[in-house]
């Protein structure tokens, strides 16, 4: 009797070439993602990792929704991968994007909750359509001065239904921006500025004098926010501002600014370039301010030392007596305005140690101080218009500037 044979398995039959290409593709895509979601989340996490710690908080804080949905593309490119044949490559893209798109998802977790805290009305809209500053125009643009024959400009984003002569006159602020005190300009502030004058209060974005090799502005741009103080206050009727509730503000090297002309206006040891000093302001507001210059020269963190010696001409060791001078460290005292300081947990340049330091000397002296750090942020977190931090940050400065701030 003959036994029967037992047929062999047949092994799966290879992959085309089509497949073969197709998987390979998936498998480069989703590692290139795999790759740039994994630092971007790691460093937003550990900055103080090496590279990753500089891109991280930035992109990983600014777009943690987008970072998500992005490594989530890049585990289905891993999937396909990994069902291609490629299984140890496509299962540990699989793992590295998918713990990668939790972190992100993490991260914005934390954030909408920041928000939701703050009040604001947060649009997930915004946070995928405006990644950056938006298209508005002022409502004007005006010479505040001309200090050396240069006119200095102004925008004025302003409130529709405000009239000067009626109950309605709206509260306004002076807005400084960033830039390290030798870059950037007024338009910088015009998604801010559109944003807070929709809800009911003026904005004044300024241009300030900005140094120069060679030409140092420590004696000229704070001058200047206070000529501009002083322009809103005596044009206040027309524009449908009330002149009583003219607050000053900046971001960054702006709010360096804001901060010490403010303090040096209440103390009156600062004077407008030309013209009486305008009154002192009631309000001043700091985004991720540097408040000690000195500091910044000796950290030397993004080019802080290159702008403060821009700023003031020199080092601390050849001016301390201007670095004294333009630091709002120096200005503390009792009896100044109200402040708000606001900052990211993430801010490599404006560290937030010295800003919440800086906010508990000013209530040791009495001043009515408003601290607010925000999650996962990093140094300009408004830059991205409609992110979290941006969108909670503006309702921040709209509460305070109308009276509904508490810290």
């Amino acid at each position: 009797m003959s036994l029967r044979q037992r047929p062999v398995p047949s092994s799966p039959p290879a992959p085309g070439p089509v497949r073969r290409v197709g998987r390979v593709i998936a498998a480069v895509v989703a590692s290139a993602v795999a790759f740039l979601v994994g630092a971007v989340v790691l460093g937003a996490y550990v900055p103080a990792v090496p590279k990753a710690g500089v891109i991280g908080p930035v992109l990983g804080g600014q777009y943690p929704l987008q970072v998500a949905v992005l490594a989530l593309v890049g585990s289905a490119l891993a999937w396909l991968a990994w069902r291609g044949g490629l299984v140890r490559w496509g299962r540990a893209l699989i793992v590295v994007t998918t713990l990668s798109a939790v972190g992100a998802l993490v991260i914005g977790g934390v954030q909408l909750a920041a928000a939701r805290q703050a009040g604001a009305d947060v649009s997930f809209g915004e946070v995928f359509s405006r990644p950056s500053y938006p298209d508005t125009a002022p409502d004007a643009t005006v010479t505040y001065a001309s200090p050396d024959g240069r006119p200095l400009k102004a925008d004025l984003y302003l409130p529709k239904k405000a009239s000067g002569r009626s109950p309605g006159a709206a509260p306004a602020i002076v807005l400084a921006h960033s830039g390290g005190f030798h870059t950037f300009d007024k338009s910088d502030l015009r998604g801010t500025g559109r944003w807070l004058a929709d809800r009911g209060v003026a904005v004044v974005a300024v241009d300030y004098r900005l140094a120069s090799p060679g030409r140092p502005t420590w004696d000229k741009a704070p001058q200047d926010l206070v000529s501009a103080v002083g322009w809103v206050q005596r044009n206040a009727a027309r524009y449908g501002i009330d002149a009583s509730r003219v607050s000053l503000g900046g971001t960054s090297a702006g709010g360096t600014l804001a901060l010490n002309a403010a303090y040096r206006l209440r103390a009156g040891t600062i004077s407008p370039g030309a013209g009486a000093p305008p009154l002192p302001v009631d309000l001043v507001v700091g985004f991720y301010p540097g408040t000690d210059v000195a500091r910044m020269w000796e950290k030397d963190v993004a080019g802080t030392r290159e702008a403060a010696e821009l700023f003031t001409g020199g080092t601390p060791r050849q001016y301390p007596e201007r670095y004294r001078e333009v630091s709002p460290t120096t200005g503390i005292r009792a009896g100044l305005p109200r402040t708000l300081l606001v900052v990211g947990d993430r801010d490599r340049s404006a560290r937030p140690e010295s800003v919440t330091g800086f906010g508990a000397a000013l209530r040791a002296e009495g001043v009515d101080t408003v601290v607010k750090t925000l999650p996962f942020a990093e140094h300009a977190f408004d830059d991205a218009y409609g992110s979290l931090t941006a969108q909670t940050s503006r309702q921040i400065l709209l509460d305070f500037l109308t009276g509904r701030l508490a810290d």
